[in-house]
């Protein structure tokens, strides 16, 4: 049997929910400001997809690359949520809105 699949499916899933409290606790604690952050981490794991041969590890590092750049997004929507008061300001930050 192959299990390439399965442990694509399982890490990409993994993947996902780990970047979730991540982009909670980068806005809480830094705001948008990091987003640049997650754009270098995309860049290189795209450019570590392309040079990787082996298809298991190329496809993680893709997910890992588009994860990056999908939490840029989430970043400046978590802003949002924390406007909506659905998420908690950190009282140690000076808030544009």
């Amino acid at each position: 049997m192959f299990y390439s699949g399965l442990i694509i499916g399982i890490c990409t899933f993994l993947i996902i929910g780990l970047f979730h409290p991540v982009v909670v606790k980068a806005e809480y604690y830094w705001g948008t400001r990091c987003w640049w952050i997650f754009l270098l981490l995309g860049i290189a794991g795209v450019a570590a997809s392309l040079c990787v041969s082996n298809i298991l590890y190329s496809s993680l590092l893709g997910v890992f690359a588009f994860s990056s750049f999908w939490t840029i997004k989430e970043l400046f929507e978590q802003e949002e949520r924390v406007k909506k008061g659905w998420f908690p300001k950190n009282p140690k930050r000076t808030y544009k809105f």
